[in-house]
């Protein structure tokens, strides 16, 4: 995974589709997703690590904007 992107391909793996029209609030919920993928053992803690890493760093620049 290398992008905001990549992270959509795989929450749509598990028929996750988010989209608000509010891209803040379409990387929260993403985040969530992600989190409870990985409680439930669904995703490996690499691709969960990665994942957050990429969500927090888009969300670092949507509020620096």
């Amino acid at each position: 995974m290398k992008s905001v992107y990549d992270v959509m391909q795989l929450l749509k793996r598990f028929g996750i589709y988010v989209y608000t029209k509010d891209r803040l609030a379409d990387l929260e919920l993403m985040k969530e997703e992600i989190k409870e993928l990985y409680q439930m053992q669904m995703i490996e803690a690499k691709d969960f690590q990665i994942a957050i890493l990429l969500l927090r760093q888009e969300q670092n620049k949507y509020k620096k904007s």
